[in-house]
């Protein structure tokens, strides 16, 4: 395993966190941020394992009508409440679905850094399993994140393994940083 500290990989950017701050609050207001905040992870994780969904909310092809009715359709489809529904409305008519799942990390990171935890971003090849998820929080409590928010997020060009980012901090046991580093030290040699 291999940890460097580099820049996160994408910090959410000042229109997502808006977003993010405007639902948060639209949802602490109403009393329902438990359940918005379960139904954030939920259309979250959704995003993370459709690649159909991730490109219907890159097309840019779809005017904001029609992208309002199918993003509406579909999280109506995927049993969201209201709050969610119309906040996803709101986003589709506002031409940013691209930004949906960076507004919805933004969601995760706002309410994890005003309960005192840190944001772990997570990349592996597949979805964790509730036990692959129950040891990495072990291991993350073990060097000393022990209140630790996950964001997890599959990327099949890892080949194999993960990379967690806590911070700044990156740990890489993913087959593409060990050819990445073993081509590194080739070329040194060389």
């Amino acid at each position: 395993m291999t940890v460097t500290q580099e820049p996160q990989i994408r910090p959410v950017s000042g229109v997502a966190q808006r977003y993010a701050r405007a639902l948060y609050d639209y949802a602490s207001e109403q009393g329902a941020i438990s359940d918005v905040l379960r139904q954030v992870r939920g259309l979250r994780e959704a995003i993370g394992q459709s690649a159909d969904l991730r490109v219907f909310l890159r097309d840019a092809r779809l005017d904001e009508r029609r992208s309002a009715e199918v993003a509406g359709a579909l999280m109506e489809k995927l049993g969201f409440g209201d709050a969610l529904r119309r906040f996803v409305g709101v986003i589709a008519s506002n031409r940013r679905l691209s930004e949906l799942a960076s507004i919805l990390d933004g969601v995760i990171a706002l309410d994890a850094t005003l309960r005192g935890e840190v944001v772990a971003e997570i990349r592996s090849t597949q979805p964790l399993t509730d036990m692959q998820r129950s040891q990495l929080q072990g291991r993350l409590a073990e060097a000393g994140y022990s209140r630790v928010s996950m964001i997890e997020r599959t990327d099949t060009s890892l080949i194999g393994g993960m990379t967690v980012r806590v911070g700044s901090t990156l740990f890489d046991t993913s087959i593409a940083g060990r050819l990445t580093r073993l081509q590194n030290a080739m070329k040194g040699a060389a």
